[in-house]
């Protein structure tokens, strides 16, 4: 238990510097110093800066995917669910983003090194949409060919608008509603909704 703790606090720790100070500008030592942990423990748990920062990105995709999971199991209707989860994680993604500070140049400027730390949430995610699409049509509301195609399709589609919602260049001039009834009938459209 105390080794999750420590390993827990160092990484929160580390977020906090990196988005106060920025990655490049945050060293091990700063890192321990504000922990209040020595090196030695610090090294024990992380081997570099890198890693240290793959810990933080992984946390927070940890709890994105905690949030999407708490959609999949609140009892409405498969259509309410994957609209819901769709916005979740681009809120959610946007709040994390803009909470962390100085991450947020980082997170622009090298998408590609949180895209190799994001390969297993996207899993969880391309599952978990998979459910709902499973259950939608197991309740006559979608018609879907192929489950797997169609789950990764609406994942790397909502991945895609990702850091244009971020930025608040998509449905910047709609009002939620329309934005809202936009969103759905785009996705659910797509999925061959029965009315």
């Amino acid at each position: 238990m105390a080794v999750s703790k420590t390993r827990a606090k160092l990484v929160d720790v580390a977020r906090q510097l990196f988005a106060k100070m920025g990655i490049e500008n945050t060293t091990m030592n700063d890192i321990a110093i504000a922990s209040k942990k020595g090196r030695r423990t610090l090294y024990t748990y992380f081997k570099s800066k890198e890693e240290i920062y793959n810990a933080v990105v992984e946390s927070e995709l940890d709890i994105l995917s905690d949030m999407m999971k708490k959609v999949t199991e609140k009892n409405i209707s498969p259509n309410e669910k994957l609209i819901e989860m769709i916005y979740t994680r681009l809120d959610a993604v946007k709040e994390v983003v803009y909470r962390n500070g100085t991450l947020r140049a980082d997170f622009f400027r090298d998408i590609w090194r949180v895209e190799k730390v994001r390969k297993r949430f996207d899993a969880r995610e391309i599952q978990l949409i998979k459910d709902v699409l499973r259950e939608g049509m197991e309740k006559g509301l979608f018609e879907i060919d192929d489950l797997d195609m169609t789950a990764e399709i609406i994942h790397y589609c909502v991945k895609g608008v990702e850091v244009p919602y971020i930025r608040g260049y998509i449905g910047a001039n709609l009002d939620d509603h329309k934005k809202d009834v936009f969103v759905t009938r785009l996705v659910l459209g797509a999925l061959g909704k029965k009315h």
